[in-house]
């Protein structure tokens, strides 16, 4: 890559940081759990869904020892509505062998932190420099974009090749006299509030913008360029909302695939007649009494799209379930399971959630 950031340039940076950064309630509180956690939750959803819930769930749960012995339904309840659930199983995971291993303590080093469970290399450079001040760059989508603009890369940016490449163009810039931590909090901020991913950047407030090929260029709309994902698959559900009284009967997922672990509507693939409705709520042992259709939802997830079309069905008192995936909940019940936000067009039609 022709162009390094040179010291003086991350300096700059970094200057340009201390005076404009945001007040984010894990920033600047010297505890590596705080950097970790914010990481995880921000990987793929917006600061402005992350802010509340980060405060939620620090505060149920302070430190990792708490996140090592939480109980699943319980940490699936505290993430609800951040998504990739994965994401918060990994955690678990993680907390549990750092009390293991390191006494419950993130290690400070990038090696060490790999080794853990759900780290990757961005969130161990993250870790790393944010809370140890460790020369380490996280090097995520925000930061691709900047180095690309910079240099005026018009390689695809999906590429591994690619992406190794812009990295590169950090080696020179952590150096021994520059603040690790500023630096890569700097790198962050400045892709989320300046160099945008969406929309046109405000080069006229970039620390950067007199170096940077893209925008002297006037080619910021065409750099960095992403190839085209596959286009998402589409699948139609059908969702029932069979309720017994004042109880809904929720279902929880297999612990594999898609929403693992989660509780659901009860669904059925494809769009069904009101018949085939009908039977299947007697094939799950309960006598259905009415039926009536509810609003439709879509959801998308990566790689897939959940069409849905629901209906309540009102049945007579379900005194046997079909086995023990399935559970009758009322409405304060229901505030203690995990819902994804995939269903979140019924969990408000009930008012389900405070």
């Amino acid at each position: 890559m022709s162009k390094m950031i040179t010291p003086a340039q991350a300096e700059t940076l970094c200057a340009w940081y201390r005076k404009n950064k945001r007040q984010l309630p894990w920033r600047d509180t010297g505890d590596p759990y705080d950097v970790w956690l914010s990481e995880i939750m921000l990987q793929q959803t917006r600061i402005e869904a992350v802010r509340d819930k980060f405060i939620t769930f620090r505060k149920e749960l302070p430190d990792i020892a708490s996140l090592a012995a939480c109980d699943d339904d319980r940490l699936m309840r505290l993430w609800e509505g951040l998504g990739y659930y994965s994401r918060a199983r990994n955690l678990k995971k993680c907390a549990q062998a750092v009390m293991e291993k390191h006494g419950g303590k993130l290690p400070d080093t990038k090696e060490e932190l790999l080794k853990l469970p759900g780290i990757g290399p961005y969130t161990a450079g993250a870790i790393a420099s944010i809370a140890y001040a460790k020369p380490e760059p996280a090097v995520d989508g925000n930061v691709l974009r900047i180095l690309a603009r910079i240099a005026g890369c018009r390689d695809d940016i999906r590429e591994e090749s690619t992406k190794m490449n812009l990295a590169e163009m950090l080696d020179e810039a952590y150096a021994p006299d520059v603040n690790a931590s500023d630096l890569t909090q700097a790198l962050m901020e400045l892709g989320q509030t300046v160099c945008v991913p969406n929309g046109v950047p405000k080069c006229d407030m970039c620390p950067w913008s007199s170096f940077c090929s893209a925008h002297l260029n006037n080619e910021t709309a065409q750099i960095p360029y992403r190839s085209r994902l596959k286009e998402r698959k589409i699948e139609q559900r059908t969702l029932l909302v069979i309720r017994d009284g004042n109880r809904f009967l929720l279902h929880k997922r297999s612990a594999k695939g898609l929403l693992a672990g989660l509780y659901e509507f009860y669904g059925l693939n494809g769009w069904l007649s009101e018949k085939e409705i009908l039977k299947a709520v007697s094939d799950l042992g309960f006598t259905p009494l009415r039926i009536h259709p509810l609003p439709e939802s879509k959801h998308i997830f990566t790689h897939l799209e959940w069409h849905m079309k629901a209906y309540e069905i009102m049945c007579e008192e379900c005194s046997v379930l079909p086995d023990d995936s399935f559970l009758l909940a009322e409405k304060k019940e229901l505030q203690f399971l995990a819902v994804p936000s995939a269903f979140r067009t019924y969990t408000d039609w009930y008012s389900l959630r405070d």
